[in-house]
Formats: C-alpha cells, structure tokens, sequence
C-alpha cells in the first residue's frame, strides 16, 4: 500500500476591513483559492491541485488558514496563494490577501512554528508599548486568557461552598 504524502500550507488573512475575518468560512477560502489556481495556471494547476485540496483548519478570529494539498503540487498552490485578492461570504465580497507563513510535511510542524509565531507576535506587541501602563494592561490580558492552577482551584471551592454547614 502506498502512502500519498501532503504539504500543509499555514497562511494568515491579513484585510484592512475587520468585519472580513469574523465573517469567512472554509468554504469561502477554499473557492477562492481554487478560483486563484483556475486563473494562474489554467485547467492543468486546477486538475493538479484539487485532488486533494482541503481547508483544514480555519480561525476566523485569528485570520489562521491551514491548506492540504499533494506534494507534488503545492509550489502550484504556493505561486496562486498571492492572487487570491478577496472572499466572497454571504453575498458580500471582502478585500483581502493570503500570507504564506510556512509550509510543512505535518499539521504538528504547523501546529509548532504558530506557537513560535504568535510568541514573537506579541513580544514585539510589548515592545511597542509607550508606557509602563500599556504594558500591564497586555500583560493583564495575555494573562487572563490563560487558565492558572489557582483560578482552577479558586474556582473549584467556590463551587463546592454553596453557603450551608454540613456539620
């Protein structure tokens, strides 16, 4: 049995309008990515490039695309990626662009090089704070998306407490 080996494409929605990324679907990305590789490199990329083309993962609050396709193809779908120039969602067009930020044998690869990714976004976000007090106010907020053993245990005893003595 012979194994098909894929290419993970991880790109980034970057548009000026933010209502574009709250309001993207997969399917919205993936038309519009085959429309850019219709348009490229005509039937043959198409053919190409759909076999086993997929949008696997999409975060429309991040803007985060990861893309599949077959390993033979993926500098076609690579080389389409910068003339995908908007989405279509909802029968409203939003302009847009794709930016291409690692391609990966491994949906872990691209799983591992986001994290770095998003951990040199926001050092360079806290280095851009003017003052002491914008960088506790990202640091307050960085902090309160993420959940501590003490909120876990805090939380756990408020629960248990429902205000009768069991004595």
């Amino acid at each position: 049995m012979v194994r098909f080996k894929n290419r993970y494409v991880l790109c980034e929605v970057v548009s000026e309008d933010p209502r574009c990324r709250q309001c993207i679907e997969d399917r919205a990305v993936g038309l519009a990515v085959r429309d850019a590789i219709g348009r490229v490199h005509g039937d043959f990329g198409l053919a190409c490039c759909s076999i086993s083309f997929t949008v696997k993962y999409l975060n429309a609050y991040t803007g985060t695309v990861l893309l599949r396709c077959r390993k033979d193809s993926y500098r076609l779908l690579c080389s389409a990626l910068p003339f995908v120039r908007q989405l279509e969602s909802r029968n409203q067009r939003y302009p847009c662009f794709l930016n291409t930020l690692h391609v990966g044998g491994t949906i872990r690869t691209c799983q591992k090089f986001l994290i770095e990714y998003n951990r040199r976004q926001l050092l360079m976000l806290l280095q851009s704070c003017t003052n002491e007090e914008e960088r506790r106010c990202v640091q307050k907020s960085l902090l309160s998306c993420s959940l501590t053993e003490e909120q876990c245990l805090s939380g756990n005893e408020d629960d248990d407490d429902d205000g009768t003595d069991t004595d």
